[in-house]
């Protein structure tokens, strides 16, 4: 009977919440429903957070084609941000294995998760100025995309409310959606209102990029390209190459150094934004 208490107190809140994942230390609150569709932030904060603080903040999204994937996979991006003094958030958001939706809906939710982490700023101890969005892959997407693209916006929302994030941190990002571009079939007719290449104007927010050279799915070429129309906009941008890695080099766990690598010049960008100080800590926590 006791196993059956302990295994309800843990698997009820799951189901009854719709989390796609518990992690350890993580506060989960819902930020959008949709339908019977709930979905959920899951918040890192930093040691001696207060709701009143104003702290920079920052949301992951994850990747997976707009198919799949979960909040997990931006976690140690979150622990680490938060041991920096930030407020972490890694998103859910809607896919096509779980919900039947299209990548459309997944930039909607995006949208939403940053106005909504904007709305609460005062409650979540965060500053409403200084939001990032990041993500990898189709969250690299989604998140480029609410820096970006205009319109896209979730029916009912408190639009005096900008859903456009002060600074992007992007992993090997989807954002070129043309014929030329990855998941074109998935968005055409429409793919230059959801593509953050041909949406970057001025006021695009500051921008930094990690994509290894020998990525099948995303070129240099094309993150070179975005490059130059940030800075032809007046909007600054950081492009770090990966000499010959492939896509997702970047993840916790993979062979070598990328990850701490990657989030040591993730942590240098925030700082350039003075959004953090001191050097980065990165393989540092446990000396």
């Amino acid at each position: 009977m006791k196993n059956l208490v302990l295994y309800l107190s843990f698997v009820l809140p799951l189901a009854c919440f719709g989390q796609l994942v518990k992690l350890e230390g993580a506060k989960a609150v819902q930020y959008k429903q949709v339908g019977d569709t709930k979905l959920f932030l899951h918040v890192f904060n930093p040691n001696g957070h207060r709701d009143s603080d104003q702290r920079p903040a920052i949301v992951f999204f994850f990747g997976g084609g707009w198919n799949g994937g979960t909040p997990k996979q931006f976690d140690p991006h979150c622990r680490y941000l938060a041991s920096r003094g930030m407020v972490a958030i890694t998103a859910e958001y809607r896919v096509k294995s779980r919900n039947k939706t299209t990548p459309f809906e997944c930039v909607k939710d995006g949208k939403s998760a940053i106005r909504w982490v904007r709305e609460n700023a005062g409650k979540l101890g965060v500053d409403p100025r200084r939001i990032a969005a990041g993500g990898g892959s189709a969250g690299g997407h989604v998140a480029a995309a609410t820096g970006n693209c205009p319109g896209l916006e979730e029916k009912g929302e408190n639009l005096k409310i900008s859903s456009k994030p002060d600074a992007l941190v992007l992993f090997n990002p989807v954002y070129d959606n043309s014929a030329k571009g990855f998941g074109h079939n998935r968005v055409k007719p429409r793919w230059k209102e959801i593509s953050p290449m041909h949406n970057i104007a001025k006021g695009s927010p500051p921008t930094v990029v990690f994509l290894g050279t020998k990525d099948k799915l995303i070129p240099v070429s094309t993150a070179k390209e975005y490059e130059k129309r940030l800075v032809a906009v007046g909007s600054r941008s950081v492009l770090h190459l990966y000499e010959g890695a492939a896509h997702g080099f970047f993840n916790h766990g993979r062979k070598g150094n990328a990850y701490s690598d990657t989030v040591g010049k993730m942590d240098d960008f925030l700082n350039s934004l003075g959004w953090l100080k001191g050097e980065p800590t990165i393989g540092k926590e446990s000396k």
